[in-house]
């Protein structure tokens, strides 16, 4: 079965920039569907950005020009580049994906079935 696993989390200063990665270990159910999501203490979970097999993306608004979703097919590894990055960005980011989601529900975390364990993101003022 595997699972996702998460990393590239860490503290940074407002204005800075991360990199997370997601690759499925020992993973044997199809990704076609991955997305990124982010659940701060006291807020709920927030779908941040997916992609679908055909590179389609989509954003919630207030990640959209600072962070970008990719996914290298080679590797089968899901990235989320994170820039101007502010302190209402804070969060446990994890990783999600399914072998098929409604476009009308890449960013609702009850598409996807399969879970990482999450990476932490603090970024200070």
């Amino acid at each position: 079965q595997g699972q996702l696993v998460e990393s590239g989390g860490g503290s940074v200063q407002a204005g800075g920039s991360l990199r997370l990665s997601c690759t499925p270990s020992e993973f044997t159910y199809k990704t076609d569907y991955m997305a990124w999501f982010r659940h701060a203490p006291g807020k709920e979970r927030e779908g941040v950005a997916a992609i679908r097999s055909d590179d389609r993306k989509d954003y919630t608004d207030s990640v959209k020009g600072r962070f970008t979703i990719s996914k290298d097919h080679d590797k089968n590894t899901l990235y989320l580049q994170m820039s101007s990055l502010n302190p209402e960005d804070t969060a446990m980011y994890y990783c999600a994906a399914d072998s098929w989601v409604s476009n009308r529900e890449l960013l609702k975390s009850q598409s996807y079935r399969y879970w990482g364990q999450g990476t932490q993101v603090a970024v200070s003022s």
